[in-house]
């Protein structure tokens, strides 16, 4: 994404919007909270406030370049919109979320939708999940 991005998005082109679309883009991790990205912002001497970074999330949100989750036990993380369908893992030590794509679960899904009279609009699939053999915490 790129500033063209921004402006077709119907959003103008400031240096908070850029600097947060670029901490998206470049963070290895892809699902970062606006917390994260104003912590990285300070870390590279950036001057931009918690508050702007929320809502410039939010205008991003709404314009269609990210998207915002809400995974259980944490907050809300935000990922850009890249196309194509995934689903998520949530790695319940360490937080971690990991993206998969199973066609399988989207035929499944379709075809209760398809019994029950309905058609799929749009759906969300979250597992929350340990590694093999780790004990669960408490």
């Amino acid at each position: 994404m790129e500033s063209s991005d921004l402006r077709s998005a119907g959003l103008k082109v400031t240096l908070p919007r850029l600097k947060i679309l670029e901490m998206l883009e470049s963070h290895p991790a892809r699902h970062m909270s606006a917390e994260d990205i104003y912590r990285k912002l300070m870390d590279s001497e950036e001057d931009i406030g918690l508050a702007t970074v929320y809502r410039v999330l939010t205008q991003f949100e709404t314009a269609g370049l990210v998207k915002r989750h809400h995974f259980e036990g944490g907050h809300a993380v935000f990922e850009l919109e890249r196309g194509p369908h995934h689903d998520h893992m949530v790695n319940l030590d360490t937080g971690e979320v990991i993206e998969f794509v199973s066609e399988e679960i989207e035929k499944l899904q379709k075809q209760i939708a398809e019994k029950h009279g309905f058609t799929v609009e749009d759906h969300s699939l979250v597992l929350y999940v340990r590694p093999k053999g780790g004990k669960k915490k408490g």
